[in-house]
């Protein structure tokens, strides 16, 4: 199951004039269907569909039912639960910071690094791209445009950060997010570049120009769809001027461009007879659109059928790159490049055990929300339990289905009754894999660093608080490490000009005095507020735990927490 990759077929010394650009296009819940050339007769994307009729394509390539998960496999060629992503919100979409990406290693090889899209692996140090391997930044924060911490964005004026800073665009996301990555071709031309430009179209909420989406709304689709596909029509133009970019330079021999999606699509729509939808382990939510170009190198017009996934790019672009991997680097993927190549058959391709397992909270159990697989055969254990929370595995309602994807790929057929020694098998292999994924760090979160030298001030976003300690409903807190004692400027803030949760103003309306609370270290300290005021300073000192902040009001005998806001720690002294 775990491969640690040596070395490619080229030296670490190759020639940076040799080496490949590479160039990751990943969209954001656009499911298998959701294409021409895989039988959508509505959707109109016909550079994506010529791009993808001269590429090698993975038929059956796999990645996480939602998008963190499928995010931190991509980066670091491990399953999500070892990296500290453990969901997409709420505290579980961090990323340990001790985490080995692809853009590290490429970065060591010699790469230009830059990402323009949607990172969502953790808004703070160390998870940010900048501080995993990315030189060059320009992505929103969170799980998507219009969410907390810059809820006041949209799509036609969204609120970015480059390089650290926050930027206002007056300008559609997509087209700036491609603007971006063609400028960065154009200035490292000269020099081996990795670029990872992962959209976050067409996610949520269904914005874009009626210019896209109005001819689907003449065809009679409802009005999601015909916004979901003029997302990706503007895409569509978008992905044609980066290819047209790469010709212009003389650089298309030399590059690799994948295209490929992060999970199913939402359900409603065609998704090419696959069973099930974003959220769900059947076919429908696991399984996308996977395209590889090469010129020379990766014959296009080329399919194969053999099983791969997320974890698989980082080790087979390493190696296409001709850069080792550490020694004490444990991966999860396997190098695909024989396969694409054709140095191996697919006929002569080893089998494997892949796996999926995805619920929406910080506890990880087993059983719950399971699909494990090889090249036939698929169990499914507890489908639909991702939402479950708590999740409580009952022999009487416990659900165990096996399809024979050779024959069944629309999963229809349930055969597990009559193929018990195989459900033991891939049980066996998944119990097995589950106690390793939980050995790696007890699915324990990423933290937050308190890093005066990295990032100061911090803000801690209630989109990622720790969702599995709640105070009466409200959030309770942030896994942080501090990295020195010293003084601390604590505010309580609404980050958002959209007064949605937090006002100071109705606050000091209705109460006339009120203290801040600081819990850290299993110790609570107040202060009290100066009136119209939301900051106090504290002592933090040098540890790891769990911080909170939050307002008290009210009488001594009858008070009253406010635990709404964001939270902003500066650093003052030591």
């Amino acid at each position: 199951m775990i491969i640690v990759l040596v070395s490619g077929s080229c030296s670490d010394h190759q020639p940076e004039s040799r080496k490949p650009n590479i160039i990751l296009v990943m969209t954001d819940d656009q499911g298998y269907g959701d294409l021409g050339s895989h039988g959508n007769s509505v959707i109109r994307v016909p550079h994506l569909d010529r791009f993808a009729n001269e590429s090698f394509e993975m038929t059956r390539f796999y990645v996480d039912p939602l998008c963190s998960p499928t995010r931190a496999s991509l980066m670091t060629g491990r399953y999500h639960l070892r990296t500290g992503v453990l969901h997409t919100s709420r505290g579980g979409a961090k990323m340990s910071g001790e985490e080995v990406t692809l853009a590290e290693l490429l970065s060591e090889a010699g790469y230009a690094t830059g990402i323009f899209g949607k990172w969502h692996l953790g808004d703070n140090f160390p998870m940010r791209p900048q501080d995993q391997g990315f030189k060059e930044t320009l992505i929103h924060r969170s799980g998507g445009i219009s969410q907390v911490p810059d809820s006041e964005g949209n799509y036609f004026e969204p609120i970015l950060w480059q390089n650290g800073e926050r930027l206002q665009a007056k300008k559609y996301c997509t087209d700036v997010f491609f603007d971006a990555a063609i400028n960065f071709i154009g200035e490292n031309q000269d020099r081996p570049f990795f670029i990872y430009l992962p959209t976050n179209v067409p996610h949520g909420p269904f914005q874009v120009d009626d210019k896209y989406s109005q001819a689907f709304i003449d065809q009679g689709l409802g009005e999601k769809t015909a916004m979901i596909y003029g997302m990706l029509k503007n895409f569509d133009e978008n992905f044609s001027r980066l290819l047209e970019t790469l010709d212009l330079l003389e650089l298309e021999d030399n590059t690799i461009v994948i295209f490929m999606t992060d999970n199913g699509p939402v359900e409603g729509r065609y998704n090419a007879g696959l069973r099930g939808s974003k959220g769900q382990v059947y076919e429908g939510g696991i399984r996308v659109p996977f395209f590889v170009r090469w010129p020379h190198q990766i014959p296009g017009t080329k399919k194969t059928d053999r099983i791969g996934a997320h974890i698989d790019v980082l080790p087979t672009l390493l190696a296409a790159a001709g850069r080792s991997l550490p020694a004490d680097l444990i991966l999860d993927g396997r190098n695909l490049l024989p396969l694409w190549t054709g140095q191996v058959e697919a006929d002569e391709w080893p089998d494997r055990t892949l796996y999926v397992q995805f619920n929406k909270g910080m506890v990880k159990q087993p059983y719950q929300n399971v699909a494990v697989w090889n090249q036939r055969y698929k169990m499914v254990l507890n489908p639909g339990s991702a939402f479950d929370a708590p999740f409580i595995l009952s022999p009487d309602d416990y659900q165990v289905e096996l399809y024979d994807m050779d024959s069944d790929p629309q999963e229809a057929n349930n055969i597990e009754a009559s193929n018990m020694d195989i459900v033991k098998e891939l049980r066996s292999q998944y119990e097995g894999w589950f106690g390793e994924m939980q050995n790696t760090r007890n699915f324990q979160p990423g933290f937050i660093h308190l890093d005066a030298e990295a990032e100061n001030p911090v803000l801690l976003c209630r989109y990622q608080d720790a969702n599995h300690l709640y105070h009466n409903s409200e959030p309770g807190g942030w896994p942080l490490r501090s990295s020195r004692s010293g003084t601390y400027r604590i505010s309580i803030i609404n980050s958002s000009k959209k007064q949605t949760y937090f006002s100071l103003d109705d606050l000091w309306e209705n109460w006339s005095a009120a203290d801040l609370v600081m819990e850290w270290d299993n110790n609570i300290s107040r202060e009290a507020l100066i009136p119209g005021g939301n900051s106090a300073e504290f002592r933090i000192l040098e540890d790891e735990g769990i911080l909170d902040a939050y307002i008290e009001v009210g009488p001594h005998d009858q008070r009253k927490q406010i635990r709404k806001g964001e939270v902003l720690i500066e650093y003052i002294a030591h």
